[in-house]
This record gives C-alpha cells, sequence and structure tokens, in this order.
C-alpha cells in the first residue's frame, strides 16, 4: 500500500517514534561520539580519539575484573532464571484460574518487593544471629559464622542467589500470557499427528506458538543479567571488597556519577551495550531451533 493510504498509521506513529529518538537513540549516538573525548561537565569535549578504549583493556585493570564478573553473572543466571521462568509458567498454566492468579502474585512478587535487599542481609548476616549462620552452626555444618557479605569468596555466590530470587518478574508474567493465549487446537491436532506426552507438546507446539514471548522474556533476562548493579552496592557495598561483585555498570556508575570523566563512562556504556547486543543476537539465533 502507498504512503498516502497508510498516512493515518504513521501520525499515529509519529509520537512514539519522536520519543523513541530523542529518549533512546540520540542519548546512544550520543554516548558513542562522547566515548572518543574527555569530557567532564565542566570543559568542552576534547577528541582522544581511541583512547579511553585502549585505557579501558590495556590500564585499567578493575574494568577487567568488573567485565569478567559481569560475563560470569550472566552466564549464570540468565539461563537458569529464564528457564526457571519458563518452566514455572507451564507449571502454574496448569492449574485452576483463581489458583493461578494467587501462585502467578507470590512469584511475581519478590520483583516487587522494595525491602528484598533488607531480607537477605538479615539472612546472610555474618554474625551467628544470621539465619544462614544460625541454621548451619546449629546442625554443625560450620563451627564458626561465614562472613558471606565481605569474603570475596563468598559474595558473587550470593548475588547470584539473590538475582535468581529477583527473577521472577516481567518475563515470567509473558510467559503466563503467551500460555494463556495459545490456540488450544494446536494441541488436539498435535495428539492426531503422533505427540506422546507433556514434554513433546512443549518442545513442538508451546514453544514454537510462543516465539514472540520467548524473545521478549530473552531481552529483559540478558538485561537484567548485565546490568547487574544496584544488588551488588545493596548487599556488599560499593566499591565491594577486592572488586569481588564489582559489575560494569558498577564501573559505570563509578566514572559518571561520582568521578564525572563522562567521556570514560560513555566508553564503558558502549563496551557494555556492544555485548549486550552480542548476546541478544545469539539468543535470537537459538531461539529460532526451538521446535526443529
Amino acid at each position: 500500500m502507498s504512503l498516502k493510504q497508510q498516512k493515518q498509521a504513521y501520525v499515529l506513529l509519529t509520537p512514539f517514534f519522536i520519543l523513541f529518538f530523542v529518549f533512546t537513540v540520540l542519548p546512544v549516538a550520543m554516548a558513542f561520539v562522547l566515548s572518543f573525548t574527555y569530557y567532564n561537565i565542566l570543559e568542552p569535549p576534547k577528541w582522544i580519539g581511541w583512547d579511553n578504549y585502549a585505557n579501558l583493556f590495556i590500564k585499567d585493570e578493575i574494568f577487567l575484573i568488573a567485565v569478567k564478573n559481569t560475563i560470569l553473572f550472566a552466564v549464570i543466571t540468565g539461563p537458569l532464571s529464564y528457564i526457571a521462568c519458563l518452566l514455572l509458567a507451564w507449571l502454574i498454566n496448569e492449574l485452576s484460574p483463581k489458583v493461578r492468579a494467587v501462585v502467578t502474585l507470590l512469584f511475581y512478587a519478590p520483583s516487587l518487593s522494595g525491602n528484598a535487599y533488607l531480607i537477605w542481609k538479615i539472612a546472610f548476616s555474618g554474625d551467628s544471629f544470621g539465619y544462614i549462620n544460625a541454621f548451619l552452626l546449629k546442625w554443625g555444618f560450620i563451627l564458626k559464622p561465614v562472613q558471606w557479605l565481605t569474603d570475596p569468596k563468598y559474595m558473587l555466590a550470593v548475588l547470584m542467589l539473590v538475582q535468581l530470587w529477583l527473577s521472577l518478574g516481567t518475563a515470567f508474567l509473558a510467559f503466563i500470557a503467551g500460555l494463556q493465549s495459545m490456540d488450544r487446537t494446536l494441541i488436539e491436532a498435535g495428539a492426531i499427528d503422533g505427540i506422546k506426552n507433556r514434554w513433546q507438546e512443549l518442545w513442538f507446539i508451546t514453544l514454537p506458538s510462543m516465539r514472540p514471548q520467548l524473545m521478549f522474556g530473552a531481552v529483559m533476562q540478558i538485561t537484567g543479567s548485565f546490568a547487574v548493579a544496584d544488588i551488588a552496592t545493596q548487599l556488599v557495598g560499593f566499591p565491594s571488597p577486592q572488586y569481588a561483585a564489582h559489575t560494569i555498570v558498577n564501573h559505570l556508575i563509578d566514572y559518571g556519577t561520582l568521578r564525572f570523566e563522562m567521556g570514560y563512562a560513555c566508553a564503558i556504556a558502549t563496551v557494555l551495550f556492544i555485548i549486550m547486543l552480542g548476546a541478544n543476537q545469539l539468543v535470537q539465533k537459538l531461539l529460532k531451533k526451538v521446535g526443529d
């Protein structure tokens, strides 16, 4: 159809495109340009070429620690939280409507809780009154309290556990919605065509029917796993001891909001954007194979 015939549709979409360009495309483009400058907010940006990127990967040892922590965090928590969201949504979908609504709220509630970090701080407190230490001491698993939130050996593992607990959020609801809107006649047709059990039904019928929700959930989970910062700050402090829980976003906050080295911060943001973009492309290729 011609542009003139679609005029009303384009007029309705114009406000969205304007907002998307002003608040998403333009800031990303500006950050990429500023990453090649020295910019401290007080003075005009000074072009320095690739110096920021060279410093990141050659001189900035803390950034390399942050990259290692972030990738390790994303590789473990991203797939686990994604699979957990999908399986729990699939199981909850089998319940009656009233029970399903209550159980969905119970699983979704942690992602809405503003005091979640306080609960985990108490649980992993480093004295004998912390719930975890008290349990382990009572049953003889340990002889003295473990410093869960200050010992570099345990910090990252604790943060991963908390992230998994908080991960049943938007993606979880998207999977529930996808399962609820699925065409039930496909299941009947599959039974006629030779689907023998629920796992075959899940792989060959349910998942291919939910590809849009699967893609949305993957993007949300990847973004969440790579953008971890608040959990580390709230539980182990900023910066964390020996930078054991330091992530790329923590490093970005350090240079962008504390040191005001905006050019360097933009270089960090650009690297993170490229990593996340690559991860999303990989996930898209993997999801295309679902049901094959």
